[in-house]
């Protein structure tokens, strides 16, 4: 199950936080078709966020296809997200080395994510595939 963190600080606005951690989640396999999501209610009581911030998020994943709601029993996979296979163990093993070698060079989080996002776009611009 998908277990939300909320970053108050980062300027995302909350349910679209929540939409993209899910989301992260269907490209890397932590959810399948079927799963079913965390209850509003077990959100909120997780990170103290208003229940309609939860249900805002729902609602556009529904809106996207990726979920269902089944009322009376929650809200569901219908979807996953990329075409890769779900086991991307080697390549999480190389990226986790290549972290620790950026933190020993001394690198903090958003300088990690900078370097990682400009790599990122250079090799894979917006809209390709």
């Amino acid at each position: 199950m998908v277990e939300y963190r909320i970053d108050r600080r980062s300027g995302v606005a909350t349910y679209v936080q929540i939409v993209q951690q899910t989301k992260q989640a269907l490209r890397l396999g932590v959810l399948e078709p079927g799963d079913k999501l965390p209850t509003a209610r077990e959100v909120v009581e997780a990170t103290a966020i208003n229940p309609n911030t939860v249900l805002k998020a729902y609602r556009e994943l529904e809106r996207e296809g990726l979920v269902e709601a089944r009322r009376g029993l929650g809200t569901f996979v219908r979807r996953s997200l990329g075409s890769a296979p779900a086991d991307h163990t080697a390549l999480r093993s190389k990226l986790t080395a290549w972290l620790d070698e950026a933190r020993k060079e001394g690198l903090e989080r958003e300088d990690i994510s900078a370097l990682f996002t400009s790599v990122l776009d250079e090799k894979c611009p917006e809209g390709e595939r």
